[in-house]
């Protein structure tokens, strides 16, 4: 991706629109991010701050970000310095990754001063460092090491530039000026020179001058005529600012402010309006995966680690179980040894004898206590039969139980696969919590909202909730929907229940499918195809008495085969 010196210069071009607002709110959603909101006449966005690994970038959004009811430190710093103060500037320095906001604020004693926001936006280095008017560090996302770091990021500390890098500027250099210095780095390939080279340039825009001047293979020290560098490099300086997006399916794969045309046909090209437009898509789905990994990983391993109990818990007392089988050969000796004590002497170890429950009467070896009389002998393994019958009993209810648990559990991991918030995740821990699986601390204490159903219109108007976990689940097919409503669900396999508010009446076979694949696609069959439906009214579902969150039976079914 080109979130390069020379992106960044036309974001900060694009954001210069905000001058003139004021900061109506602050909010930090995660530790590595601060969202303002700016509003003046006719003009209100969220301006996005993020040096989030691997996501580094500053933009308005239209994404929902979360407001966290406690906000953090550094957000209540911002918030002391920043609210309400008007933005009088957005400016890029020279070509590095650095944007400033200045604003026009007011002090503790009612002086207008200037504060800013420094935005870094330097790989592993990316920081956001609030800057008093004495050009003071108030406070910085990410504080340096007093002991190591040669440029310090403290409170208090004077706030210095980063180093710039000794390259030429792609807009005030001479185009011929730009060749020689890439001529310079002979033996590197031409996309590694011209990025050595040029500032602000990322390495998929060096690659795409060296590519479309058909020399992408070749060195500096291999050419002889630079005309066709010289002419791409010309055409990159004429700003024909294109927000480009390449496409893996659906999936976002490369961002630039110019076409990409290296890859061929192997990915699908796409166009935006703006720059924050562009980059709020490309990081939508990112951020998506990335929320979804955060927040479940740590409740995905506890519930792997409980299925993983379970499953070792269900082994045993099957083997257990298995052991008790032969608890019938346990009453057979005793009936023996009691009809044989005349023959036991004391101190016997065992004894043989006729086998009257053979058909064959084939003799029999029975082991004996030799500290016991007979007839205590006896009752040891009357005993002994009597302990193994019970167990029999109870391990078949257990076993019932466990593959409940089991069941319930990876129901629960499935719904995990499909979190996409904290939200999400709260409402799954709190369901955990209501079975006894994690303990009252482990759950979230937030007030917060609970996330909302996901919800869908079918083209005959009808409504469609799909639930996003067990609690939903139940909530939804149980009390939500109406006895003649449509329920669906994958057959056999875990997944989300749909309820298809149709009122009883007719509806279409096209809205039968959309329903079935929202099934589908909202189940542990979701990468499969031609995936079992069960679709049934509301009426026929019921829940069993004791059954975990999400668990129902079901009668009067037909079957939907649909591809997600």
């Amino acid at each position: 991706m080109a979130f390069d010196g020379i992106f960044t210069g036309k974001i900060a071009n694009e954001l210069n629109i905000a001058v003139d607002a004021h900061i109506d709110k602050i909010y930090q959603p995660s530790s590595s991010e601060l969202c303002l909101v700016l509003r003046k006449k006719g003009f209100v966005k969220r301006l996005l701050l993020s040096v989030k690994s691997g996501m580094q970038r500053v933009h308005f959004t239209e994404m929902k970000l979360e407001n966290p009811e406690k906000p953090p430190m550094f957000c209540m710093l911002a918030r002391k310095y920043f609210s309400a103060a008007r933005l009088i500037g957005v400016n890029q320095i020279g070509f590095e990754r650095i944007i400033i906001f200045t604003f026009s604020a007011t002090n503790e004693l009612g002086d207008r001063i200037t504060n800013k926001i420094v935005c870094e936006l330097i790989g592993n280095k990316s920081n956001i460092v609030l800057v008093d008017e004495n050009e003071k560090i108030i406070d910085a996302i990410r504080r340096s090491d007093i002991s190591s770091d040669a440029r310090l990021i403290q409170p208090g500390a004077t706030y210095t530039l980063p180093e710039p890098q000794d390259k030429c500027d792609l807009y005030l250099t001479d185009t011929n000026r730009l060749i020689e210095k890439i001529n310079g780095n002979k033996e590197l390939p031409l996309s590694k020179a011209i990025l050595s080279a040029i500032g602000g340039m990322s390495p998929i825009v060096a690659r795409e001058i060296s590519y479309k001047s058909k020399l992408f293979d070749k060195t500096p020290n291999e050419i002889s005529d630079f005309s066709r560098v010289a002419e791409q490099i010309d055409i990159l300086k004429e700003k024909n600012d294109i927000p480009f997006m390449l496409l893996d399916g659906e999936k976002p794969s490369e961002f630039c402010y110019t076409d990409i045309s290296q890859y061929g046909e192997l990915y699908t090209k796409k166009t935006f309006n703006s720059f924050s437009e562009l980059l709020d898509a490309y990081y939508l789905e990112r951020e998506r995966v990335s929320v979804r990994s955060r927040v479940t990983g740590e409740v995905t391993k506890t519930v792997s680690n409980l299925i993983s109990r379970a499953n070792k818990r269900l082994a045993n007392r099957q083997n257990e179980l298995k052991e008790c089988e032969s608890r019938d050969n346990l009453r057979i000796c005793g009936e023996l040894i009691k009809a044989n004590l005349g023959a036991i002497k004391a101190g016997q170890r065992s004894i043989v004898v006729k086998n009257y429950y053979d058909e064959n009467l084939s003799e029999i070896e029975i082991k004996l206590d030799p500290a016991l009389s007979g007839a205590n002998n006896a009752a040891k393994y009357f005993k002994e039969y009597k302990k193994k019958n019970v167990a029999a009993g109870a391990l078949g209810d257990f076993i019932i139980q466990d593959k409940k648990e089991i069941e319930y559990l990876e129901s629960v991991l499935d719904s995990l696969s499909r979190c996409e918030s904290v939200a999400d995740l709260r409402e799954i821990k709190e369901e955990l919590r209501i079975g006894g699986f994690i303990s009252k601390n482990s759950a979230e204490k937030s007030k917060s909202k609970n996330s909302s159903y996901k919800e869908y219109t079918s083209k005959e108007g009808y409504r469609i909730i799909v639930g996003k976990n067990n609690l939903q689940n139940d909530y939804i097919t149980l009390k939500l929907a109406s006895k003649n409503d449509l329920w669906f669900h994958t057959k056999n396999i875990h997944g989300s229940h749909i309820v298809l508010f149709s009122g009883g009446k007719d509806v279409s076979d096209e809205t039968l499918v959309f329903a079935a694949t929202l099934a589908a696609k909202n189940s542990k069959a979701s990468d499969s195809s031609k995936v079992p439906v069960d679709y049934t009214q509301i009426k026929n579902v019921k829940k069993p008495s004791g059954a975990k969150p999400g668990m129902v039976i079901y009668t009067a079914n037909k079957t939907l085969f649909v591809t997600p």
